[in-house]
């Protein structure tokens, strides 16, 4: 397989490989920016990305504003070779489920940011939040319906397309684009093969707006990668890159404390499971005391965040902003930990180097 370079519009990466985003803070200056650096995609996730700042709990929306421009310098110090040149991009993944959303997508595009990348939601009005900037936009979506609402309404509200698709499939981590019923057949025989139908027909719609708009949308397919054997796979299906995000977890530049890697290299098939976020979305994570503890009762919920929309903290199972916060900073027995399903077959720290080597041997 002949490895191509990704053109998004202008912008040229060494590598047609794209970081999925991982909040909160497991893929933030470090891992992005060591991406990048190799001469992939490197995507910081804005996920309540300033829970380290002191007035994270008071000024919450100020402290994750401030993080993202710190991050992003971070992640562009990082990613320069010796020769102060990088082969890589770098940017954020904003979730269109996020309260403060329109407002986290100016901030990262007046920072900087390549790209945005978009998921958690449809975000069909996300071109006016970038209006006038350099920053590329991408969805990313799960099904040819989703991908023609997104590009449709793009194309007729503000006569223009999007600079790259994201499609990612139910072997995803974290919050995913599925119903429940769809996930509970996604290990049946055959599945796999019914979905790449479904991104072959995700290819050929992003195609028809490319055409009209006279240029090249590219696709990357997410979901479960994590060999070349797996990449060749996608590739042959239409695509022009791969994203990835479990499989660089348990990288020493990840951002992430070390038990909450170590938790991934713990984890056996039988620990991976679907579960329910507290704004009723599925999402896969790893089987642990929390999830035991928060399925028999609900947690005490002192504070609201305003993460994400449709949460009620009167109704909330638990904050997955404290959960996800707890895991990331080392305490996985009593935090949420999402992870991709391949983590079952992660048993080592490696670096970003040996990863992206396994995905392009």
């Amino acid at each position: 397989m002949k490895i191509q370079p990704l053109q998004i519009g202008d912008l040229t990466a060494k590598l047609p490989l794209l970081l999925g985003g991982m909040g909160v803070g497991i893929s933030l200056s470090g891992l992005a920016g060591a991406v990048a650096r190799e001469g992939g995609v490197g995507i910081i996730s804005n996920a309540q990305i300033g829970y380290k700042e002191p007035d994270f709990y008071t000024n919450t929306k100020e402290a994750n504003l401030r993080a993202m421009k710190s991050e992003l310098e971070k992640a562009r110090e990082l990613a320069k070779k010796e020769d102060g040149t990088c082969d890589g991009i770098l940017g954020f993944n904003i979730m269109t489920a996020a309260r403060e959303y329109g407002d986290y997508v100016r901030a990262a595009a007046e920072y900087g940011a390549d790209i945005i990348i978009s998921g958690a939601g449809l975000p069909v009005s996300m071109p006016e939040y970038v209006a006038g900037t350099n920053t590329k936009i991408a969805p990313i979506v799960s099904s040819e319906k989703a991908a023609r609402i997104i590009l449709k309404r793009w194309d007729k509200r503000y006569n223009r397309t999007a600079d790259l698709v994201v499609i990612e499939g139910a072997h995803a981590g974290g919050h995913l684009g599925f119903k429940k019923d769809e996930l509970d057949r996604m290990y049946e025989e055959g599945y796999d093969a019914e979905y790449d139908e479904e991104i072959k027909k995700i290819i050929a719609c992003v195609k028809e707006f490319a055409d009209k708009y006279e240029t090249h949308i590219p696709v990357i397919v997410a979901g479960g990668i994590m060999n070349a054997e797996q990449a060749a796979h996608v590739f042959e299906l239409g695509a022009d890159g791969i994203q990835v995000s479990t499989p660089f977890v348990t990288t020493e530049e990840c951002d992430a404390a070390p038990e909450f890697k170590q938790a991934y290299i713990n984890a056996k098939a039988e620990d991976i499971e679907i579960v329910v976020s507290p704004v009723g979305m599925p999402a896969r994570a790893i089987h642990n005391p929390f999830l035991e503890k928060v399925k028999a009762e609900k947690e005490q919920i002192t504070r609201c965040f305003r993460c994400l929309d449709h949460c009620n903290p009167k109704e909330a199972p638990y904050c997955i902003t404290q959960a996800l916060i707890r895991s990331v900073q080392g305490d996985t027995t009593n935090g949420l930990v999402f992870c991709g399903d391949n983590a079952q077959y992660l048993d080592r720290i490696t670096t970003v180097h040996e990863v992206i080597e396994n995905l392009f041997h």
